[in-house]
């Protein structure tokens, strides 16, 4: 276990290769590495995303069902504390599916998930629309993501930026040097979509030292289940007038385009501008 510091508050473990340890069937300890870029005593939503989708699989796996439609309500802060998850089914289906997940923190629950699933058959034959890929990660200077966003989260991934991006609009992929839960067969649907949520710092429209932009939700489309590795998003991000905004992302693999993500963000003032 690492000592306290001003960017470990908590002592959280640093020397693991995960973003979790498992205590026991249902409660997770989250490492370092799963520390939020906001609050260092906060867990970021990312790994969170990709324990939960982690957790429905392993609870209700059906290979003849993928997961299609995930949507995480966040509830509050997410401390970065044992994390109980537990599961179970709202709409039981022959060819579709629904699933629920809370996690649970310091007895609050922290976040809802429910995911559907849809049944697999072979659509080749009118398969089309699909959005246009995005240049290959090697093909795009390293990017680092510490330089703007802090935390263990961020500090666990590596960064390819597509050098045309801007603020508000621009095209990364990442993928990540950790796995997701120490000593566990991890999916890679559920490594895939623990990585998703890093879509809301890809493409900032206002520095996070000036304004703060946190989303309230996480809402993933798949069209094909995504292989893991690096993610790509082709990102766009709106602030409205009076303190919404939206970050719209278009998801990648390395085999081209899989679905697309969308988060609400809450906009305000940093109380350390200026």
């Amino acid at each position: 276990m690492s000592a306290q510091t001003d960017a470990n508050p908590l002592g959280l473990e640093s020397d693991s290769p995960s973003y979790y340890r498992r205590i026991d069937d249902d409660t997770y300890m989250p490492t370092l590495h799963a520390q939020g870029a906001w609050n260092p005593a906060e867990q970021h939503m990312a790994p969170v995303s990709g324990l939960i989708a982690h957790c429905m699989e392993t609870f209700n796996g059906r290979d003849d069902m993928q997961l299609s439609r995930i949507t995480y309500e966040i509830l509050g802060m997410i401390p970065a504390a044992p994390s109980l998850v537990k599961c179970h089914t709202l709409r039981p289906g022959r060819t579709i599916e629904l699933d629920e997940a809370v996690m649970t923190v310091e007895g609050r629950p922290v976040v809802r998930a429910r995911g559907w699933r849809l049944s697999k058959q072979d659509t080749s034959d009118v398969a089309g629309g699909l959005p246009e890929p995005m240049p290959a990660p090697d093909s795009i200077e390293a990017w680092n993501g510490s330089s703007l966003w802090a935390g263990g989260y961020i500090a666990s991934l590596e960064f390819r930026r597509d050098p045309g991006s801007v603020p508000g609009d621009g095209r990364m992929w990442l993928r990540s040097t950790k796995s997701l839960i120490e000593d566990t067969d991890v999916s890679d649907m559920a490594t895939y979509l623990g990585l998703v949520d890093t879509a809301n710092g890809v493409a900032t429209r206002a520095h996070p030292n000036e304004w703060m932009f946190p989303n309230l939700d996480l809402t993933i489309h798949l069209f094909r289940s995504p292989q893991a590795g690096w993610v790509g998003f082709d990102t766009n991000v709106v602030f409205g007038d009076s303190g919404v905004g939206l970050t719209s992302s278009v998801l990648h693999d390395i085999r081209g385009p899989v679905g697309r993500a969308e988060q609400i963000l809450t906009v305000r003032e940093s109380p350390w501008r200026g």
